[in-house]
Order: C-alpha cells, then structure tokens, then sequence
C-alpha cells in the first residue's frame, strides 16, 4: 500500500514548483497592470474600455500562447513581449496627454525614482503658508493642485538657495521664461511649459488668496514658505497680456531695515550725516536711478531720527518695508480721482511732522510743497531719479524755480548704484597690468592686487566645484556706492549765484567730493567688487536689471 502511494507521488511530479512560481510572478503583476490601468486612463481622460480591452485581450492571448508553446523559457518570453508591448504602447500613448513632468518610463522619469523618497521627505519639510496664515497640507499625488504644488516647491527651493530677490514670468510661444534677480543681475532659467505655468499660477493664486478665474486684471497678494526654521515671505504679482497671463514674485527681505553703516557709504560721508540728528531743518536729496536703493536710503535716513521723540510721517507709492513707529501714508490708483501726490503730500504736512520722508519726486508742485516745508522748520528727505549729484541740483533747481529757497533749504545731496559683491571664498586676485592702471588713473602701489569672481572651489581632492556660497556667480549680495555733498554757508552761496552747472561742480570738486567712478574704485582696491562690475553699473545706469557678465 505504502509502495502504491509513493509511486503515486512520483508519477505526479510533473508539476514542477519553480515553474508554478514563474506563472504567478508574471500572472499577478499583469492584474496590477490593470488596475493601475483603470484609474491612470481614467485620470488622463482617455478611453478606458479601449486600452483595459487592449490589455487584457494581450494578457489573455499571452497566457494561451505561453501554455501552448512546448518550450516554457519560449512562453515566458512570449508572454513578457506581448503583455509588455501592449503596457508599452499604453505609455506611449498616455505620455502624450500629459506635462513632461507627469510622464513616465522617460529617462527624467527613471532618473527621478533613485530620488523619489528624499525628494518627498524634503517636500514634507518645506511648508507652504497662505495669506490668512493658515499651513497648505501636501496634496494628493497625481492632482491638479499637487502639479502647481510640486513646480511651487521646485522652483522656490532652488530660487531661495540662489538667493533670489525676484522671479519673473513671461509667457513666449509655448513656454514661460523664467527670469531670476539675482545681487540685481537678471539670470536667465529653464524654460517652463505653458501648462505646466497654469497648474503653478493656478496654485499660486490659491495660497495667495487671489481670485484664480481672473486672468487679465493686475492682481497682487502674498504668502510665505517654511524650510526648516527659515521663513520667507513672498509677494506675487500677476497681470494679463496678450500673449498671456505675466507672473512676478518678489522675496520680501530685511533690507527696508539696514541702517547707515549697511549701506556701504565711508565713514566720511557717515559722520557728515550724522549731523542730521541734531538739525532742526533743512532738506536733502536722496537720487539715483531707479533700482538702485534709493528708497533704503531714505528708510536708513530716516532711522537715523529717534522715532519717540520726533513725529515721522512717509508718503510713498510702494513702500518696501514697514518702519517702526513711523506713520507711512500710501499713495494709491485710487487717490488719483480725487487728490495728487503733492496734495497728500501737502496735508501730511499740515499735521505737524518733525521729520517727512517724500518716496519720490516727480513734479514741480511736489518739489515746492517740500522745499516749503524745510523751510518751515521740518526735516525733509526726498526721493528723486538722477545720474549724479550734479544732474540732481539741475532737476531741482528747475522744478523749485527759486534759487533762493533752494540755497536756503537744500542742506545735501546723494546720489548712488548697487555694486555686487565679490564671494570672499571664491575670489581670485590678479595683477593689473599698466595700461588698466592708466586708464583708471589708479596708483601702481596701492592696486598692486585686484580681484575677480572666480566661481569655482576645490575639495580636498582637487576636484572643482561650484562655490556653496555664491551659486557659481562668483557675488555675494551688494553694497552701496555713493556720490555725496553736504552744503556748507560757501557751497550754499555757489547754490544761489553760480549760474553754470559745470561752475557748481568746481564748487563741490573744491569742497573734496568724489566723483561715482571715484568711490566706486576705492571698492575695487579695497577687493570689495571687481572693475568689470563697476563698468557694467556705471555704463548704463537705467539698465542694472540686465543680465550681468558673469
């Protein structure tokens, strides 16, 4: 009986385990197949019962091929080609409706799955906040919102680890340029799909409590982002065109809270300032072109003043920042029905300030309210476009038409650029050669080295790479750079008679100021910044915007 048996078992052993195994390691994934399937097409929008039909007729077929076949490695093989060419053709087929960054099996997508779960963690750790202070949770993969959230976060991390001041989207054709302000040189970025854009506006306006159905009418909000313990705010700018819908952000940072040592003047120039505490009265010029930091100037002017003792009031268009205890007035669209800047200007006035920062100056109406006010027993700092000091007293001297209560107020002027800053890890040092030396009238033993960005760093290896500090710009954020005079009784006099502009700069050329290029090439020797980006500044001074030589 026992023997029977056992000849029994033997004779059944034609099923053979390792090939059991085989079938269903190929059998149970073809059924995720066609789950995942079902709810990709689904997602996609495409035609469902056509590609489950597809996928299951191939896996139907490959099963009876693979069984009919007598040689199993041969079924095998058909089975994997035939399930696998009709997984394959789906792909295909999906991938063309959707963005580039939805596909898959593409080498972007492969190269993304090595990175998949620390991409997610640090996604976790970075935190989205709206308007209303209220925490974005991580939205549900392969949605509308998690496209637009996952571009937010892409783009954000990598413009806050350049240290991006503002991120500038412009549709062109299919795609969006992506332009970052970087130390105030425009650098150009990978272009963005268009529809990738929609999902990221889209998200945008969400977290900035923007209405997202409006495309055409300039709207404006803001938000901020957590990375670990490091907050940023950001405000978001959109505005309709015809080619489409513009985005611009802006990073909102501490610079409207700088005082007058940050700004990068002499100490020479700061202790003429600092005069200004104790003054009673007088009026000065704060100019430069625009984007140049005039506005930070006049807020560090103003911090200057003891803001409990003194009764400070602003009028600005846009302020930068907020100033403690300081009354800033805004002057908006909608005040332009039923007031003008000068008007406003002229009732902030008639409230008694001891101190009054004018955001900018761009009429005569403007100019005479202010220069009355100094005259009246006020401080006042006013803000107004100029290429130099020079340029400044003509403007104003035209817009005041009094010589007289211009020599009697104006108590000094500035006017200044924005000078990136060499990255002291990174910089290399070279000596100037003669004809540099000649041309910029610099003495041989004082400029016996200058420097340049040098962009790159080596590891302990030897092996180059790009400078943690700088990004490879090889700058490092700015400094201020500033053509000043502070009138005296006789420059005060010149104000009044002389009746030349070039007359009055041998006036101030007398009273030891220096000229832009002149403060600007103290930086240089002292290492500060290199001459290429003094040249870049200096040379067009309306364009400091534009892409910068690197």
């Amino acid at each position: 009986m026992t023997g029977s048996l056992l000849m029994a078992v033997e004779y059944g052993g034609y099923i053979s385990i390792v090939k059991l195994v085989v079938f269903l390691a190929c059998y149970f994934p073809w059924l995720l197949l066609l789950s995942w399937a079902h709810k990709d097409a689904k997602a996609v929008e495409t035609n469902v019962p056509l590609w489950i039909g597809v996928l299951l007729g191939a896996g139907a077929l490959a099963i009876l091929v693979w069984w009919l076949i007598p040689v199993f490695i041969v079924g095998v093989l058909a089975y994997l080609l035939l399930v696998g060419g009709a997984a394959l053709a789906y792909v295909k087929h999906r991938n063309t409706r959707v963005l580039d960054f939805d596909k898959i099996l593409t080498i972007e997508h492969i190269k993304s799955l090595f990175a998949h779960s620390e991409k997610l963690h640090a996604m976790e750790s970075f935190t989205f906040i709206t308007a209303n202070n209220n925490e974005v949770p991580p939205p549900e993969p392969r949605t509308p919102t998690f496209f637009g959230y996952r571009t937010a976060y892409d783009v954000l991390t990598d413009a806050i680890w350049r240290r991006t001041s503002t991120i500038n989207f412009s549709p062109k054709g299919e795609t969006y340029e992506v332009v970052y302000n970087i130390d105030g040189a425009a650098t150009q970025q990978p272009p963005l799909q268009r529809d990738q854009m929609e999902y990221l506006i889209h998200f945008f306006k969400e977290v900035s409590g923007l209405d997202t159905k409006e495309k055409r009418k300039p709207q404006k909000g803001k938000f901020r982002t957590r990375q670990a313990k490091n907050n940023t705010d950001w405000e978001v700018q959109t505005a309709g065109s015809t080619a489409g819908e513009q985005v611009r952000l802006k990073r909102v940072t501490k610079e409207s809270a700088m005082r007058l040592p940050d700004l990068g003047m002499t100490q020479d120039q700061m202790d003429q300032l600092e005069q200004f505490k104790q003054a009673k009265q007088g009026l000065f010029l704060v100019t430069g072109p625009k984007k140049s930091g005039v506005t930070t100037t006049m807020y560090a002017l103003i911090r200057n003043h003891d803001a409990f003792l003194n009764n400070i009031n602003t009028i600005e268009k846009q302020p930068s920042g907020q100033l403690l205890n300081v009354t800033q007035t805004v002057f908006s669209l909608t005040d332009t029905g039923t007031s003008t800047y000068a008007k406003k200007l002229q009732s902030i006035i008639r409230m008694g300030p001891d101190v009054v920062g004018v955001g900018e100056c761009e009429d005569a109406e403007t100019a005479k309210i202010a220069s009355a006010a100094a005259k009246d027993g006020k401080i006042v700092y006013v803000v107004m476009e100029a290429d130099g000091v020079l340029q400044a007293v003509a403007r104003w001297l035209k817009f005041v038409e009094d010589r007289k209560l211009v020599a009697e107020t104006l108590v000094g002027i500035s006017n200044q650029r924005m000078l990136r800053k060499l990255c002291e890890t990174c910089k290399q040092g070279y000596a100037p050669n003669k004809e540099l030396l000649k041309k910029f009238n610099l003495p041989a033993d004082k400029a016996k080295v200058l420097y340049r960005p040098g962009k790159e760093v080596f590891d302990k290896r030897g092996k180059p790479s790009t400078c943690p500090d700088c990004q490879g710009t090889g700058f490092v954020g700015r400094t201020g750079v500033f053509e000043m005079i502070v009138l005296d009784d006789e420059l005060k006099k010149a104000v009044r008679t002389v009746k030349q502009l070039p007359e009055l700069g041998v006036q101030f050329r007398k009273a030891k100021m220096l000229y832009m290029q002149e403060q600007a090439l103290r930086k240089v020797i002292a290492g500060t910044t290199a001459i290429n980006e003094m040249l870049r500044v200096l040379a067009s001074p309306k364009k400091e915007g534009a892409p910068a030589s690197q």
